[in-house]
């Protein structure tokens, strides 16, 4: 289960990569070439900035001005990549206490269940990132297909698909970290399960009719033979033979 471990953190630890690559990417939506009259420039849009960019090369970017009047599936976006981020690193830092290969974290039951706790995280981490760029492309084919929409149209960018896979190596990650630690437990609840039975092997209380078993501390009866019971015999009659 070592080599699972190690291949569970790194997919985890290269989705916590992605993650961030997305979330800091000014490339969430871009200009659709479809619908723009002019096609020598084009704009870029992310979840901090907006870009605008022309076929000389030339890109200039701004943050959003505001942060208030911001939309609203872009403040949701932010704080469920901004999750997503804390989680898979917390995830990561686990993840090395609780491998089989480190040092640290304790007994093997305790490293078990930080894995586990890692483990949990990743897939924690994943969910949010792969939530939050469904909800923004969502909101991008929305606009795009609906014939009422008269705005500047976009198109899914770049960060979106690396969010998602990002999310899949986060989940795919922690699902793995998790299974990988199920031997662990497997192996607690077996050696818990074994009951000794020296003691009533030793007893032979089965040799017995039920309600009629022996003592161990019993001791045997004294053993009157057939000599001592004749001179305890004689001893009493020469004693007795002048009377």
């Amino acid at each position: 289960m070592l080599g699972i471990q190690i291949l569970a953190f790194l997919g985890g630890l290269v989705g916590l990569g992605a993650t961030i690559g997305a979330t800091v990417s000014n490339e969430w939506k871009a200009t659709s070439r479809a619908s723009s009259v002019i096609t020598a420039t084009w704009v870029l849009q992310g979840l901090w900035n907006n870009c605008a960019g022309n076929a000389i090369g030339a890109l200039h970017c701004r943050p959003h001005l505001t942060l208030l009047n911001l939309e609203g599936y872009i403040q949701a976006c932010r704080g469920l990549m901004i999750a997503a981020i804390c989680l898979g690193f917390f995830g990561a830092i686990f993840a090395l206490v609780g491998m089989k290969c480190t040092k640290i974290g304790g007994t093997e039951k305790s490293k078990a269940r930080i894995a586990c706790f890692a483990g949990v995280n990743f897939i924690l981490s994943g969910l949010c990132s792969l939530s939050a760029c469904s909800l923004y492309a969502h909101r991008i084919t929305t606009e795009f297909f609906n014939p009422t929409y008269i705005a500047q149209k976009y198109e899914l960018g770049a960060a979106l698909f690396i969010g998602w896979a990002g999310s899949i190596l986060c989940i795919l990650g922690g699902v793995i970290l998790c299974y990988s630690i199920a031997d662990t437990f497997t192996k607690r609840h077996n050696q818990t399960g074994y009951t000794y039975r020296g003691a009533a092997s030793q007893s032979h209380i089965s040799d017995y009719p039920r309600g009629h078993a022996r003592s161990i501390n019993q001791r045997p009866p004294p053993d009157y033979s057939s000599s001592k019971v004749q001179s305890s015999s004689k001893e009493h009659f020469d004693k007795n033979a002048y009377v």
